[in-house]
């Protein structure tokens, strides 16, 4: 008898899980692939005249960092971008400086969104949005930074920056020079 009743159970199982595959099969073909495998490369000709010490192209629309060392090696890394076309801003900038532990400080459309944000957090304390290290660029409020919500990459979730892995940044960190141009497209 037991065995009856565990052959019907794995046939009604196997059925539902028939029935219900084509259904699974076309939610996925139909949601938007965010992952690594939608990224394009790019090549750094269609956006900079030369490498000089280097360049970093963030692409906004397929939340993707790209960075080339002056000696033309590649780096892709998945990121996030601002939440709102409201708070993109688009073309060329420049890093201008870089920091270890950098502390934030919410800017005032930020607090308007949310004033419950705190005033300041100082750099390495736990919920600091900056992560690990930021590169500043030379447009006011503007960093590619790190982050501690890995949930944020590959989403809309930033309020300008562009925000990468912890462990991203870090690297990128350690062969970016003061002076890399900079483009957000």
């Amino acid at each position: 008898m037991e065995h009856i009743m565990q052959t019907k159970r794995t046939f009604i199982l196997g059925a539902a899980a028939t029935l219900a595959a084509p259904t699974i099969l076309r939610a996925q073909q139909d949601a938007p692939d965010r992952n690594a495998s939608s990224f394009v490369t790019q090549s750094w000709q269609d956006h900079f005249e030369t490498l000089g010490s280097g360049a970093i192209l963030a692409d906004i629309t397929s939340r993707a960092l790209h960075y080339w060392a002056s000696d033309g090696t590649y780096r892709l890394y998945p990121s996030s971008v601002p939440m709102t076309e409201e708070l993109t801003r688009r073309g060329y900038s420049r890093i201008v400086r870089k920091r270890v532990g950098p502390s934030w400080t919410p800017t005032s459309s930020m607090r308007e969104r949310d004033p419950d944000l705190p005033i300041s957090i100082e750099g390495g304390a736990p919920g600091n949005p900056l992560g690990t290290h930021a590169m500043y660029l030379d447009w006011p409020y503007y960093l590619i930074h790190g982050t501690h919500d890995t949930r944020k990459i590959g989403r809309q979730s930033s309020s300008g920056c562009i925000g990468l892995y912890n462990e991203h940044i870090t690297e990128l960190f350690s062969v970016v020079e003061v002076g890399t141009q900079v483009r957000l497209l």
